[in-house]
């Protein structure tokens, strides 16, 4: 049962509503976030919603049998829509794009890619600065230093910033700086991480875990709406299997059943999703024929000398040619629909 509370509600109104679940033999959580006031009630008994949906300040009710209420669209019939301003939306209907380095990696790397985005009309730039990495003699990111200096140069160009969070305690140093919190896959069930970003009032794109199953994702995106954050993303970028041709497996079969599982908008990474740069193209087309609302990939000047995952990032031409043919199939999808 999830009910949707009137954003006025009388606190005596909202503790009859709870004690009405209570008799109903459900117990209730509050969940207040940046756009909503809910109960999210947990039972088993079968009742009739008139006995609670007439009650003064209840603005709708809902059975949903999902445990993922909140993320769930059996309620939400209405797609997520993630206003930045700046005329800058991420909804269903509309096709975004969020490119840039494995890793930020110096001023003239971050100068060059900003360059890049803006000549191709792209106003989101991913890059990491703290990198979660299999080794840990690898490249681990220059840190909030590096995503000071990010984010100056990219808030001058009119370009949001896409970077990981690794751990709780990274993120009020990250917030002045950040438009969108990323969650990496090794993260997708660290929930203490998934709390607190409850709690910040910005985006957050939580990625598929390495094995984890769509309703695992969408278990993870419950515990950052029900901490009050509604403004989330979920990321398709493949999962590992016992295949060993490609790094991961994009599970495009994820896009449609995300769709039709939640409200939230769907975005796909191709680069992490296959690991290989001559295929990132392909499988990016295909996840937009798919339904994704967008696409996220790794883009370098020089991938061979880039400081992490060079071997699925495209160069800066291979970038042009798929923004170009990403939005002639977003178009086509739209003609097909």
């Amino acid at each position: 049962m999830l009910i949707q509370l009137q954003p006025d509600i009388r606190p005596e109104d909202k503790a009859a509503i709870e004690a009405k679940a209570r008799e109903l033999k459900y117990k209730t959580t509050e969940v207040v976030t940046q756009a909503g006031h809910y109960l999210v009630g947990t039972g088993k008994a079968e009742f009739d919603v008139r006995a609670l949906g007439q009650l003064p300040g209840i603005k709708d009710i809902h059975i949903v049998s999902d445990d993922y209420r909140l993320v769930s669209r059996k309620w939400k019939v209405n797609p997520t829509v993630i206003d930045f301003g700046d005329g800058l939306r991420v909804k269903e209907g509309e096709f975004t794009i969020m490119a840039g380095p494995c890793s930020i990696e110096n001023e003239d790397q971050i100068e060059k890619t900003i360059q890049h985005l803006v000549a191709q009309n792209v106003r989101f730039m991913r890059g990491g600065v703290f990198k979660p990495r299999s080794s840990p003699y690898s490249f681990r990111g220059l840190g909030i230093e590096g995503l000071q200096l990010f984010y100056s140069m990219c808030r001058a160009n009119g370009i949001k910033v896409v970077t990981e969070v690794m751990q709780v305690s990274q993120i009020a140093d990250m917030e002045p700086y950040t438009d969108v919190f990323q969650v990496g896959a090794r993260n997708t069930q660290n929930f203490n991480l998934l709390d607190e970003l409850g709690k910040v009032d910005k985006p957050v794109l939580l990625k598929r875990g390495i094995s984890g199953t769509i309703d695992e994702l969408l278990y993870s995106a419950e515990y950052i709406f029900s901490g009050g954050n509604e403004k989330l993303m979920l990321c398709e970028r493949g999962i590992r299997t016992y295949e060993t041709a490609s790094r991961n497996t994009l599970d495009l079969n994820a896009i449609p059943i995300l769709k039709e599982k939640t409200h939230l908008p769907v975005i796909v990474d191709p680069s992490h999703g296959i690991g290989i740069r001559e295929y990132v193209e392909p499988m990016a087309l295909a996840a937009i024929m798919a339904g994704a609302d967008g696409i996220i990939y790794e883009t370098h000047e020089k991938p061979e000398e880039a400081a992490s995952d060079g071997a699925q990032t495209l160069s800066f031409s291979e970038s042009e040619r798929l923004i170009r043919k990403m939005r002639k199939t977003f178009e086509l999808r739209k003609e097909l629909a």
